[in-house]
């Protein structure tokens, strides 16, 4: 598989990190311009963080700095 340009890690690395979340009530929010907002409830359920700066991320992560805090 090929690597991932930035992160330097291959997709097969990577997909078993992904499963697949049922969403459910209050799990995320429609922002005023239509997107979803996920919630810090979505995010435990998740289990890891993204590292997109979300919103709501309960892991401290910090766009910013790039560091979790």
């Amino acid at each position: 598989m090929e690597d991932l340009p930035l992160y330097g890690v291959t997709l097969k690395e990577v997909a078993p990190m992904r499963k697949f979340i049922p969403l459910e009530e209050g799990d995320y929010y429609l922002s005023e311009k239509g997107y979803k907002v996920f919630t810090e409830q979505y995010h435990l359920k998740r289990g890891y963080c993204c590292q997109s700066g979300c919103r709501h991320c309960p892991y401290g992560y910090d766009k910013k700095t790039n560091q979790q805090a």
